[in-house]
């Protein structure tokens, strides 16, 4: 819709404060960038960058003096002799968005443009887009599967599931107020660990197959409400956890057994059985942890989440 293949609905689309609802797609000012990359095989790298600055009949060392900043960013200026055969697909990839970003159009349209280049360079070429996104200060809609990207690139997430969008909101508050389970599963990596739970009002907890924990303070007030959910999903992040090797003193603990770990260099990814569910923490590099060891996990009550049980939505939070 934004590109103007397909018409809205309901509502308006505006560019740069421009309606452009109405408007042909080739007079919106639009630059795409897609997984496959389009170039034109008979043309070298740099043809192929100042082809749509030929068409707007730009002068020759105006083209030139737009091209070798953005090919020399990308890494890819000793390659503007070359043609596409020539290339491999993370230069082909690097070549079709630096001929979007010489257009310097009104928006960028990406569609995971990176999924092509090797893990060093996806991180290299992430820095340098959002440097050169800063830099052109051009607003982007950048699609991704790779929410490492999402958190680390944009300014506005908007989380889609089914064609709809789930939760909109800045990278922080996405990662660190879910709005369902969902987003709370789908964003970090490792996800959201997921708890069923019910609501015991007589006795102010929430039960769970292996113990029973106070309701954190932040949602009272929610289950306090007429007719709360009785069947909830508690939620936390892995890097919320705190291992310890013998019970501690605190209200808010799990009696968990270390099922398998991960050593990752700088930090021990953990996987642990708490009664027949599975949760993620975080630990140390050199954690002393061995697999069918019992431990005891606790969380502070302000990294809990709650969700509905049946619509899966987050309860709402007092301060």
């Amino acid at each position: 819709m934004v590109a103007g293949f397909e018409g809205p609905t309901s509502g308006r689309i505006e560019i740069g404060g421009r309606d452009c609802t109405t408007l042909e797609p080739h007079h919106r000012n639009t630059a795409m960038v897609f997984q496959s990359y389009a170039l034109y095989p008979h043309m070298t790298v740099y043809q192929n960058m100042a082809f749509p600055l030929e068409a707007q009949k730009l002068r020759k060392d105006a083209i030139r003096q737009r091209i070798l900043p953005v090919a020399e960013a990308l890494g890819i200026a000793h390659l503007l002799d070359r043609k596409p055969r020539q290339l491999s697909g993370g230069q082909m990839q690097r070549v079709a968005l630096g001929r979007a970003i010489v257009r310097r159009p009104d928006v960028f349209l990406l569609d995971e443009p990176l999924s092509n280049l090797d893990a060093t360079l996806r991180i290299e070429t992430r820095a340098e887009l959002k440097r050169l996104q800063r830099d052109l200060a051009v607003t982007t809609v950048y699609v991704t599967h790779d929410q490492e990207e999402a958190l680390t690139l944009a300014d506005m997430l908007v989380v889609m599931r089914s064609g709809r969008p789930e939760q909109i909101g800045t990278p922080h508050e996405v990662y660190q107020s879910p709005r369902t389970t969902f987003v709370g599963r789908f964003i970090g990596n490792p996800p959201m660990n997921m708890l069923a739970c019910h609501y015991i009002p007589a006795q102010r907890c929430l039960e769970l197959t292996t113990c029973c924990l106070p309701i954190p303070p932040q949602f009272m007030a929610a289950l306090a409400a007429t007719n709360p959910p009785h069947s909830l999903v508690l939620g936390f992040r892995p890097e919320a956890l705190r291992l310890h090797w013998q019970q501690p003193n605190t209200a808010y603990v799990f009696p968990a057994t270390v099922y398998v770990l991960e050593p990752l260099g700088r930090e021990t990814l953990i996987t642990l059985n708490i009664g027949d569910e599975r949760v993620k923490a975080i630990g140390a590099p050199d954690t002393l942890a061995t697999a069918g060891v019992q431990v005891w996990l606790t969380v502070e009550p302000s990294a809990l989440h709650l969700f509905d049980g049946e619509s899966s939505v987050a309860l709402q939070k007092t301060s």
